[in-house]
């Protein structure tokens, strides 16, 4: 159960609230998209794969901001700017370079298993450090689910048919945990 412990102004939790919709809706899409495309690195595939995390540069950013302008924790969300950044570059060089034992769909698990397990654990943080504005506990959980899922997709990246259906499934549940988190906060705001 959320409880508000102090008092967080107004408006970063009316800020949180809107980037967690865009956050759900940009999930559902992109998950929707890359599972139509998974089975192969084709063009769309690698342009969708670099997206995602570039995508949650800018919400980092944005949200970044929103928490400087409002004195509420910024830490976690430069050290997230930083991972997605790697992230994306990552897997731009995984899905592309050619190379056998750094490319293909392993190594694109392999870098996405990374990114899942770290960016998990700070937004494991960054939710824990934002309990005072509500509606976080689905970010914590999130934060939790996704370093697990990270590991799943590290171990995945070693067996043969290895596949990138699952992250389809992973950034659609990922943005789900953001619809809960906008829908409680939205919720807290009326208490």
């Amino acid at each position: 159960m959320d409880t508000l412990v102090g008092t967080a102004p107004t408006s970063v939790p009316t800020a949180l609230r809107k980037l967690y919709f865009l956050r759900f809706a940009f999930a559902a899409v992109w998950a929707a998209l890359l599972f139509a495309t998974a089975d192969t690195l084709g063009a769309l595939t690698v342009v969708l794969l670099v997206i995602y995390p570039l995508f949650d540069v800018a919400c980092a950013v944005v949200d970044l901001r929103s928490a400087r302008a409002y004195a509420q924790p910024v830490r976690g969300l430069y050290v997230n700017i930083a991972l997605s950044t790697l992230t994306g570059i990552g897997l731009a060089v995984a899905a592309t370079s050619g190379i056998p034992a750094t490319s293909g769909i392993p190594a694109v698990l392999r870098v996405w298993g990374a990114w899942a397990i770290t960016a998990g654990v700070v937004q494991l943080v960054v939710g824990a450090a934002r309990r005072q504005l509500g509606g976080q506990w689905a970010m914590i959980a999130s934060g939790a689910i996704s370093t697990l899922a990270g590991a799943t997709f590290l171990a995945q990246a070693g067996k043969d048919g290895a596949s990138l259906t699952n992250l389809a499934g992973y950034a659609f549940v990922g943005g789900v945990f953001f619809l809960v988190s906008a829908l409680r906060l939205g919720r807290a705001r009326q208490l």
